[in-house]
């Protein structure tokens, strides 16, 4: 029998982690992919990776690959220790070795199989994940993107509307390429919303601040606002404070069954920078009349 340096195929420390492990394996799947791949043996070299991928991501398999021991060159000939069948459950014994290659050796274990089995099991491609920023606008309209692979393809992607802050897209099947027949991985798109001028996003819901004068907040008035369908009226009520919100229903980003979010209006209390003589008169006047303490709490 052969070894196989699985490490090695990897190009990792025999004490890599898993994410090491991952991230060497997705590189290299890339580089050989037999669809996009310009390496001579790109095919073999792309089985052979994801071979030790199979074997190093499982704790199981990694234990059993590792108590064969380290001190084997790529290619040498070699043989299991005497007990090791027996410590890891396969179903074949040192005599039965002769033309099996490692991966094979692990089929018949069950390992990556059925006991005796010796046709290589398929396994599904990786799962991408690409991050898609978009403005509010694109959220509300939908919208398309076109999404570059590290593997050289590309492909355009339709956004579906109201995708919000954080949410994952799932495409089927354009992911990494299966192995063996297996299916191909996803791929996720996550979303990731700019930061708006005017608005703030919560889900499907928006809120924006409303700045009000004076008299508005304490007579009422009806107050033109945007959303993102256009201007509309809002009624303010008389006495309104700051710090109260208003809920315009409807009016947030629409929701993928049907409707849309709504929009609460935060409402603050803006005052001139400058007085002009008249409305420094007015106020004066105000505050002689009005019997008004807004900190009375504090007696």
């Amino acid at each position: 029998m052969k070894y196989k340096d699985y490490y090695k195929i990897l190009g990792v420390e025999r004490k890599a982690g898993e994410e090491e492990i991952k991230k060497a394996y997705r590189k290299l799947a890339r580089k050989y992919h037999p669809d996009v791949s310009k390496e001579a043996n790109a095919k073999e070299k792309f089985q052979e990776v994801a071979e030790a991928y199979e074997t190093l991501r499982d704790k199981e398999k990694r234990a059993a690959y590792d108590s064969l021991g380290s001190g084997f060159r790529q290619g040498q000939d070699f043989r299991p220790p005497p007990d090791w069948f027996d410590r890891f459950g396969g179903g074949g014994r040192a005599e039965d070795l002769h033309g099996v290659d490692l991966g094979e050796l692990f089929e018949s274990m069950g390992l990556f199989g059925r006991a005796g089995r010796r046709s290589r099991r398929s396994f599904a491609g990786e799962d991408y994940e690409i991050p898609v920023r978009l403005t509010l606008e694109e959220s509300a309209s939908g919208t398309e993107r076109t999404v570059q692979l590290d593997s050289g393809s590309s492909f355009t992607a339709r956004i579906p509307r109201g995708a919000t802050d954080g949410q994952r897209l799932r495409l089927r099947g354009k992911g990494g390429a299966g192995v063996n027949g297996g299916p191909a991985g996803d791929l996720y798109l996550t979303i990731a919303l700019e930061p708006h001028a005017l608005f703030r996003p919560s889900g499907h819901d928006l809120d924006i601040e409303v700045p009000l004068a004076p008299w508005e907040a304490a007579l009422g008035a009806e107050v033109q606002i945007p959303t993102l369908e256009g201007r509309v009226t809002m009624k303010v009520p008389a006495g309104s404070k700051a710090g109260q919100k208003l809920r315009l229903s409807g009016k947030g980003l629409p929701k993928p069954g049907g409707g849309a979010g709504d929009l609460y209006a935060l409402l603050s209390i803006a005052l001139p920078a400058t007085l002009t003589e008249s409305e420094k008169k007015l106020y004066e006047q105000l505050r002689e009349t009005s019997g008004f303490d807004p900190r009375a709490r504090f007696k």
